[in-house]
């Protein structure tokens, strides 16, 4: 769906009727504004999905390996 020139001019003058030339710089600017935000928003919520996708996973604590290799010895003797 491609809006050509004359679609456009026709939806700018229906906007102007009906908000009139005082109200339109600052629907604009509110537009602007929300258009800003969005983007802002998309680009965090990327920035973090890639700083998890990219993270290292965890290596198991050094204190865990130990703690298994005592019970190891215990069972070897009973």
């Amino acid at each position: 769906m491609n809006l050509g020139m004359p679609e456009i001019i026709v939806i700018l003058v229906i906007v102007l009727i009906l908000f009139g030339p005082k109200k339109l710089p600052e629907l604009a600017r509110g537009l602007g504004q929300s258009v800003r935000e969005f983007k802002k928003g998309a680009n965090d919520i990327k920035k973090e999905f890639d700083e998890v996708v990219n993270q290292e996973p965890e290596k198991p604590a050094p204190q865990a390996q130990q703690a298994a290799e005592p019970e190891k010895k215990s069972d070897e003797g009973a």
